[in-house]
């Protein structure tokens, strides 16, 4: 897909979606409802294991919310589609790795469609805000998302003050992964999407579902779900080819071929 707001470039197993809608990459509900058409459609691919994320251009990844669409009649609480504001972060059984590429700003929802990727990695001139409390709103998904991935009192901060920090503070306080240099960054996430396309896709959709299921769990409930094969992703691992071509690859001393099934 090359033509809208929404470009696609697919490389084997890696598909790499660009948000490319000048001059901010910000996204208003048409835009959204085409993101969640894309994550859904890589998510539900037999073929495809990694999907990179990223913003056309070298100043913006995303401000978030297309404050001159809403001026225009899209209303906040419209249909932003399948996967929620931008796509992603509301999928249902995303058990798929997604890295984040942040080419630029990331503020506001821009910066909680950031997070909702596995890994993250910023360009050195990359900058970060919440500024939605100088507006008078929320950031919702951040305000939930935030405190559990960074320290708590360093969240609220940055929730309570929509102060813009740099890619080395976020870097600080393990926001993201890495940060590279501006014309690096790409080269850098494909390398990285190469590594996690090789690996177990089914896997990592067991590690993806344990996470998401752990989250609101005590250990020992988390770990009955695991164990008594209440989640579907560990059942279809604990029964896959792909499991017994693991040991098989262990004892023959070679790499493993995996097939996803």
């Amino acid at each position: 897909m090359n033509e809208g707001p929404i470009k696609t470039r697919r490389e084997g197993a890696i598909l790499e979606v660009t948000l490319d809608r000048p001059k901010a990459n910000a996204i208003d509900l048409a835009t959204s409802r085409i993101m969640g058409d894309v994550f859904r459609e890589f998510r539900d691919s037999q073929q495809l294991r990694v999907a990179i994320l990223t913003g056309g251009g070298d100043k913006f990844f995303c401000p978030g919310w297309d404050l001159k669409a809403a001026a225009d009649g899209d209303a906040v609480d419209g249909d932003y589609g399948v996967g929620g504001f931008g796509g992603l972060q509301e999928l249902r059984d995303m058990n798929k790795p997604v890295i984040s590429a942040i080419n630029g700003i990331a503020c506001g929802g821009g910066l909680e469609l950031a997070i909702s990727g596995d890994i993250l990695i910023a360009a050195d001139h990359a900058r970060f805000a919440l500024p939605e409390i100088r507006s008078g709103t929320v950031a919702d998904a951040a305000s939930v998302k935030l405190p559990k991935r960074i320290p708590y009192h360093i969240a609220m901060e940055l929730l309570l003050t929509g102060r813009w920090f740099d890619a080395e503070e976020a870097h600080r306080w393990g926001l993201v992964n890495e940060i590279v240099p501006g014309d690096q960054l790409m080269s850098r996430a494909w390398e990285q999407a190469r590594l996690l396309a090789s690996g177990p896709p089914l896997v990592y959709a067991a590690i993806k579902e344990i996470v998401r299921d752990a989250e609101d769990k005590k250990f020992q409930d988390a770990l009955n779900h695991i164990t008594q094969r209440q989640l579907r992703s560990v059942d279809v691992l604990y029964d896959s080819q792909d499991q017994l071509e693991g040991a098989r690859a262990f004892v023959e001393k070679r790499d493993p071929v995996w097939q996803g099934r």
